[in-house]
């Protein structure tokens, strides 16, 4: 075993603890549910107390986890609630997006009006932002949400959810759209299936990659 690997990432997951409200709470609730279990017999109306608290902590955590995690795939959208989250909505017309010549598909998009560029990518579970596009387009952290682990070239890092107001390209306009701010992406953004899989069709027509949304509105202005 690695153990020097190990220990760097048991540092990095404490490092992180503190910047995700839910996971704080999570470790309190389940604190205060070993203290509950240490004084049960001394004290047992506490001990019910704090285990009743602790579970109901447990809990909560729990339903906020579920709510974030359902709202990477739209399938789960009419089955569990927002919770305070804005309504993610991908609507309007056709857009197509030539082939670049490396290859990849690349579109200018605006965020929250802000112009960048993103790299469409099928393989990518979430649409992610650069921290710098993140500055300009004024996009922080969700409170209180946990963090999305991915790898990048320098190894893993934790990359934190936002929300992003609006995104534009082509006639398409996403709304209320979850994001991660990916830590070493450098100027790299990145449109992921919870963007695409809210589209009618994503497919290929020589050489194009057209883009259909469901229920097409007037082209955007």
């Amino acid at each position: 075993m690695d153990w020097s690997a190990l220990s760097e990432q048991i540092a990095h997951s404490v490092r992180e603890l503190p910047r995700s409200g839910l996971l704080m709470v999570a470790v309190c609730a389940m604190a205060l549910g070993i203290a509950g279990s240490l004084i049960g017999r001394r004290l047992p109306a506490a001990a019910r107390l704090l285990r009743t608290v602790s579970t109901l902590g447990l809990m909560g955590v729990l339903v906020l986890v579920v709510v974030q995690l359902s709202r990477l795939d739209p399938r789960f959208s009419m089955a569990v609630p927002e919770i305070g989250l804005p309504e993610q909505v991908v609507e309007g017309g056709e857009t197509r997006v030539p082939l670049a010549p490396d290859g990849h598909y690349w579109l200018r998009a605006q965020v929250n009006g802000h112009e960048a560029s993103f790299l469409v990518d099928t393989g990518a579970t979430l649409t992610a932002i650069s921290e710098e596009t993140a500055r300009q387009a004024g996009l922080s952290p969700r409170e209180g949400a946990l963090p999305i682990r991915m790898q990048t070239a320098n190894g893993a890092v934790a990359a934190q959810i936002t929300s992003i107001g609006e995104l534009r390209f082509g006639n398409v306009a996403a709304r209320g759209l979850d994001a991660i701010i990916a830590p070493g992406l450098g100027e790299t953004n990145v449109i992921g299936m919870n963007l695409l899989s809210r589209l009618a069709s994503v497919r290929i027509e020589q050489g194009e990659l057209v883009l259909v949304p469901n229920n097409p509105q007037p082209p955007l202005e």
